[in-house]
């Protein structure tokens, strides 16, 4: 059985809010939450206007693992690890 690559992946929102998720296809991804139909509930507040990071896995586990790494650090932390606004 062939295994695909999982990313993990950061939006940022217009109104400036960050949004981490995994997926197998970034493009496509990036693509259902910006028309709203198979996106994320998050983006129903605010449309998604750029993808400030994206890391490749060799599977799912390692990606969701990142993931709940990335989402638990504080905003300026996150910031800073992006290279972006206050934080870097």
């Amino acid at each position: 059985m062939k295994s695909s690559a999982w990313y993990a992946y950061v939006i940022c929102t217009e109104n400036g809010n960050l949004y981490t998720g995994i997926t197998t296809d970034i493009e496509r991804r990036f693509q259902e939450h910006a028309s709203g139909k198979k996106g994320a509930k998050f983006f129903r507040t605010s449309a998604p206007l750029d993808l400030v990071f994206k890391k490749r896995f060799k599977n799912r586990s390692d990606a969701s693992k990142f993931e709940a790494y990335f989402k638990a650090l504080t905003r300026p932390k996150k910031l800073k690890f992006l290279g972006i606004g206050k934080g870097a």
